[in-house]
């Protein structure tokens, strides 16, 4: 399996990223072992976590993902066949804040869940408007320097705040963000292209987008209301998917997956990693049969004539 660099860093992983945001929430600690063992097992080493993942499940507060990864690194003894990536600045319960002495407490706490004694990528998760982006990345700048993580990622800054961190850390002559992880699918696209993907591609950032099968939306389980049933966790946050384009692209779907014997979800995953500007996708599961599924995007070569179907499909279009 051909691996991509995350940026310009030394970092190189498997073309799908394990979204650890179920772990704690909609997968036990024992279905979460179980499909780590898989992921890692099938060739892939990117897992993705946040301190804050799964705090609004009620009883938790925080942390809970990342102390299961941590339990299944030390009993399988595999942190060197992973890259674990992790983010901070998301509300723990008391706002939302970078200042330069949170982030240092916060990486501190998040080794520990994760009982390892290095981050491979720290993402800021959520943006702070009430500090300077100096102040952040010099933050970061100290963990680097102290081994305690190897490179920076950004999730969700403004294209603004992106440019101004870049600018940030030539200026300082500290690491700067490699990676950016935004929101991104057949469905949300404009965005993406439109304010960040020019800007990735210039400073060659690589891309890991959330939301790559649109919260479940593009794996074609959910074609009408009726079906926002299917799942608890998941099935509130469809209605905006279900409308005349949203329908359209599950027609698209259908016929290219016909075409390669595939389902809609992989011919989905695939269309983004066919993109130049894509490192690779997060995508989640919570049982074998759906992770065996997603993992196989990463085998699907779709064709010019694939693209040009789901790309048409998917388009916007512009109020008269």
């Amino acid at each position: 399996m051909t691996r991509r660099k995350l940026g310009r860093s030394d970092l190189s992983i498997a073309p799908i990223v394990f979204g650890g945001n179920v772990f704690g929430w909609s997968a036990d600690e024992k279905t979460s072992f179980t499909l780590l063992d898989a992921f890692v097992d099938a060739g892939f080493n990117a897992i993705d976590t946040a301190d804050a993942y799964s705090h609004w499940v009620p009883g938790n507060k925080g942390g809970e993902s990342e102390i299961i990864i941590g339990r299944w690194l030390k009993a399988r003894g595999r942190r060197d066949d992973v890259l674990i990536f992790t983010k901070v600045g998301s509300d723990m319960g008391f706002g939302k804040t970078l200042k330069g002495d949170y982030v240092l407490r916060a990486a501190e706490d998040s080794l520990r869940r994760l009982q390892t004694d290095h981050i491979d990528l720290y993402q800021t998760h959520f943006d702070d408007l009430e500090t300077t982006t100096d102040e952040t990345l010099q933050a970061y700048a100290t963990l680097v320097q102290q081994g305690k993580v190897r490179v920076l990622g950004a999730s969700n800054v403004s294209p603004e705040r992106l440019v101004e961190s870049l600018e940030a850390s030539r200026k300082l002559g500290i690491p700067r963000y490699e990676t950016l992880q935004p929101l991104y699918n057949l469905y949300d696209r404009a965005g993406y292209e439109r304010d960040y993907e020019p800007l990735c591609e210039k400073e060659q950032i690589g891309v890991i987008p959330y939301y790559a099968l649109a919260r479940g939306f593009l794996s074609g389980k959910y074609r009408s209301a009726q079906d926002q049933t299917k799942s608890k966790a998941r099935g509130e946050g469809m209605a905006k998917y279900l409308n005349a384009r949203g329908l359209r692209i599950l027609d698209a779907l259908d016929d290219v997956a016909g075409r390669h014997g595939a389902t809609p979800a992989q011919i989905a995953l695939a269309w983004m990693l066919a993109r130049p500007s894509i490192t690779a996708p997060i995508v989640s599961a919570t049982s074998l049969p759906q992770l065996a599924d997603i993992l196989k995007a990463a085998e699907i070569k779709l064709n010019g004539e694939d693209t040009d179907a789901l790309n048409e499909a998917s388009a916007e279009v512009s109020a008269a």
